[in-house]
């Protein structure tokens, strides 16, 4: 790979290494900081395991003008996810829990007020009853593993096991992060380190230790004039009290996300914490047949379509779920957010517009983190820009339906 030392035209850089192939994502990447608003950002590819892309630039923390350096990590919300339901499929492909599994059977507290009938794959794919908890957290209290659990396992299910899809935007922490728990004997943040983050010699982190504090850019608010409010989702979330919208975006007990105590915490919906290089490292034996993680049929069963509707019932627009990870959503004609990938790819968002993913008919993975956060759901013009400029590197093209092949 060729280095790269880029200035841009308001004195910030851009570094890092890019195969030539890839000059186009490079290019992108130059458009977000100049065009597109970036503050600061990273970006890495991987190609038949093989890194391609490595770059990183502008700015850590714009208040005091400290640049995003090589290790610099910021949270990647809901991108934590997939890490979550990795480490249960690890469990899966063990042999030591099944899809089909009662929840009940692992976690007895669970099964109860109309929720008996949920399975370990309901739970991965978003179909159990348990969208988020409609009574008020207490404060602190996304930060508190065993209180999150009673609420959790106390919540009366939203519709019958299996029978909808609704975005489990926090409750993912603990419905599919409490089954790595009990299945596997340890934290959820133990489990990931030890047998992801640890043998792939990955800077990601489900509770970040306080050594590396001093590492991590700040989250920056979207700007509201970016927010479309006209959306389904934003109108419900924002006129209708107790509405599963209104939940996901205000029931979180006061966290602060640039706060210590959440960064600590284990989170596993929500407080990832990594780089772009972190994320594709994670994706990258998943596109390549499983490597030390999992088997093929594994990886294959995972990435599958598991449940899939016109009206999430949380997100409130079509979407598009494997088992625990995102497929390829194009909403774009109906004025929703997208997620624009291959059509064997599967991975997953954060808030704000990071994202992660295995193409494994391409031997291909990529993360994109940033600290200046987009207003949409999905991915937003920053985020897809790299995705598409990673495609066309590949000689493929979108077609009518949004997918590239």
């Amino acid at each position: 790979m060729s280095a790269i030392s880029l200035e841009l035209a308001d004195g910030r850089t851009i570094s890092g290494h890019c195969d030539a192939q890839f000059t186009g994502v490079l290019a992108e990447f130059r458009r977000n900081f100049e065009e597109r608003k970036e503050q600061g950002a990273s970006i890495a590819i991987t190609l038949a395991g093989r890194t391609v892309v490595d770059l990183w630039g502008g700015l850590a923390r714009p208040d005091t003008g400290e640049a995003w350096g090589r290790d610099t990590v910021s949270i990647v919300y809901s991108c934590t996810k997939a890490a979550t339901a990795l480490s249960l499929h690890m469990l899966v492909d063990q042999g030591k829990v099944a899809y089909e599994t009662p929840v009940g059977d692992i976690w007895p507290e669970f099964a109860s007020g109309g929720k008996e009938a949920t399975t370990v794959g309901m739970m991965l794919a978003h179909t159990s009853p348990v969208p988020h908890v409609a009574e008020p957290i207490k404060a602190g209290g996304l930060a508190d593993w065993d209180y999150m659990t009673a609420r959790v396992a106390a919540e009366p299910a939203h519709w019958e096991p299996g029978t909808r899809q609704g975005y489990h935007g926090v409750t993912y922490a603990w419905t599919v992060g409490q089954l790595v728990r009990l299945v596997s004997g340890m934290p959820l943040g133990q489990y990931f380190r030890e047998n992801v983050a640890g043998p792939l010699g990955l800077d990601f982190h489900i509770g970040l230790p306080e050594s590396e504090e001093g590492r991590v850019a700040p989250m920056i608010a979207p700007d509201p004039a970016e927010v479309n409010f006209a959306s389904a989702f934003f109108r419900a979330a924002m006129t209708q009290p107790g509405s599963l919208p209104n939940l996901f975006l205000t029931n979180l007990g006061g966290a602060d996300f640039n706060s210590r105590e959440i960064h600590a915490a284990e989170i596993g919906s929500a407080n990832g914490i990594t780089n772009a290089r972190g994320l594709a490292g994670m994706y990258a034996p998943l596109a390549n047949g499983g490597g030390t993680l999992l088997s093929a049929d594994r990886v294959h069963r995972m990435g599958r379509v598991s449940a899939a509707t016109h009206s999430d019932a949380v997100l409130y627009q079509p979407m598009r779920f494997a088992m625990g990870f995102m497929t390829s959503t194009d909403n774009r004609a109906a004025g929703g957010d997208s997620l624009i990938l291959g059509e064997a790819a599967f991975g997953h968002v954060g808030m704000g517009g990071s994202v992660g993913f295995a193409d494994p008919a391409q031997g291909l993975s990529m993360g994109y983190t940033m600290n200046r956060m987009g207003a949409g759901i999905l991915v937003n013009p920053r985020g897809q820009s790299l995705i598409d400029a990673a495609y066309r590197a590949l000689g493929m093209t979108s077609d009518a339906s949004g997918a590239w092949r």
